[in-house]
C-alpha cells in the first residue's frame, strides 16, 4: 500500500457536481486539507483512508508546513458562560444579517461557538 508523506489536492466542479480528490501523484503537495462535509468538517491527512462524503458549501482549508492549529487553549481555561453568550450574539447577528457576508460571518461565529459549547458541555 502506498502511503504519501503529504496530501495531493486536485479538484473539479460543474454546475451540478463538485469533486475533490486527494492523490499521492499530484504535484500540489500539502500536509492537510480540511473540507466542509454535511457531517461536519473533515480533516484529510497523508495516508488517509479513501472516503466518499457529501460536501457542503464552505471553506476548504489547505495547510502546508505541518501547521495544524493556529491557537490551542485547554478547555478548562474557557468560560462556558462566555461561549454561550457568544453563541446567542452570533445567532442574533445571523437573524438580522442583510448581506451574504454578514450571514457568512455570523454562521462562522455560530459554528465556532457551537463546537466550543459541545466540547465544554459534553
Amino acid at each position: 500500500m502506498l502511503v504519501a508523506s503529504t496530501v495531493a489536492l486536485t479538484s473539479s466542479s460543474s454546475a451540478e457536481v463538485q469533486h475533490v480528490s486527494f492523490s499521492p501523484t499530484s504535484s500540489n503537495q500539502v500536509d492537510m486539507v480540511i473540507v466542509p462535509a454535511t457531517t461536519g468538517q473533515m480533516g484529510v491527512l497523508p495516508g488517509h483512508v479513501a472516503t466518499i462524503a457529501e460536501l457542503k458549501r464552505g471553506v476548504l482549508s489547505v495547510h502546508e508546513g505541518n501547521i495544524i492549529a493556529i491557537e490551542a487553549v485547554p478547555l478548562d481555561r474557557i468560560d462556558v458562560n462566555l461561549v454561550q453568550k457568544g453563541l446567542e450574539d452570533f445567532t442574533q447577528k445571523l437573524s438580522s444579517a442583510t448581506t451574504e457576508l454578514e450571514k457568512a460571518e455570523a454562521q462562522i461565529g455560530i459554528d465556532v461557538h457551537s463546537a466550543l459549547n459541545s466540547a465544554l458541555t459534553g
